[in-house]
């Protein structure tokens, strides 16, 4: 599993013209699975993503989680972070799950954030998305459970 962390001000998602999930401040998550990802996987990133210390403390130093600071979660299902790019000019995603084995993970993920008291929102899982977002730092990180 591959998750593009990026700290935010604010962001959401829009489908067909029409905002579906919003946040303040917090993370906007990019989240890809592959094929032998397992809810494991998921549990395993929840709690790193949820205690990453990435937002500034009273001294201005990344010191504090997200459930430190009470921020929100936007996530967002993206196929593509497993694009491989090394040959030819077109990204080849086999190592990409299947749809039906994607989403029980995708939502595994974003339940077990909630479990930690998270609010997330979410766009439409396999849906045509903008992502609209105002980067915090920017601040942008890699997390992956393998």
């Amino acid at each position: 599993m591959r998750v593009v962390v990026q700290r935010s001000k604010e962001a959401s998602v829009t489908v067909d013209g029409e905002i579906v999930g919003s946040i303040t401040k917090g993370f906007v998550l990019l989240v890809g699975v592959t094929h032998e990802d397992t809810i494991e996987d998921a549990q395993f990133l929840a709690e790193k993503i949820a205690n990453l210390r990435v937002f500034e403390d009273d001294t201005g130093k990344m010191n504090l989680s997200i459930l430190d600071q009470g921020g929100e979660i936007l996530s967002v299902s993206q196929f593509t972070l497993y694009g491989d790019c090394r040959k030819g000019r077109r990204p080849n995603f086999m190592e990409a799950a299947r749809p039906e084995h994607a989403v029980k993970i995708y939502e595994a993920l974003n339940t077990c954030l909630e479990d930690k008291g998270i609010k997330v929102a979410t766009g439409i899982f396999g849906a045509m998305m903008d992502v609209q977002l105002i980067n915090d730092g920017p601040v942008t990180l890699i997390v992956e459970s393998k």
